[in-house]
């Protein structure tokens, strides 16, 4: 029930509330949840985005907020990243993505996450100076 309330809830908050404010709501990290394992999350998450129509539509944003606010709220040390690219005359595209441990969380195989320049990342990622 909570993945299909987030299903429902975060992907036409995307497109009324800047994603800064809607992404630091969701990173509350709480322990209380108790979860089945990530990846049946994952793929609930995905199976319900793909049946939606627009605004649920799938999109990687979508996908990775809506695991982002799953994986903390049980207490899970995930980071979302957002990145984007531009290739030799093309438009400017964005990815999201999930990490953790410093790796790629949850991404399909052929994910391009590593192509993609990190533009911002939630928690905000330490500086390094």
């Amino acid at each position: 029930m909570r993945v299909f309330g987030l299903v429902v809830i975060v992907p036409p908050l995307l497109h009324l509330v800047a994603v800064n404010r809607l992404v630091t709501h969701l990173s509350e990290k709480r322990s209380t949840y108790i979860n089945p394992p990530v990846i049946l999350l994952a793929e609930e998450v995905d199976a319900w985005l793909t049946r939606l129509p627009w605004p649920w539509r799938t999109t990687c944003l979508k996908r990775a907020t809506i695991l982002y606010a799953l994986l903390r709220r049980a207490g899970e040390d995930v980071q979302l990243h957002i990145g984007v690219k531009r290739e030799t005359g093309k438009a400017i595209t964005a990815h999201a993505w999930l990490m953790r441990n410093g790796a790629p969380y949850l991404e399909p195989p052929a994910s391009p996450y590593a192509t993609y320049q990190v533009i911002t990342a939630f928690p905000e990622l330490a500086s390094t100076s």
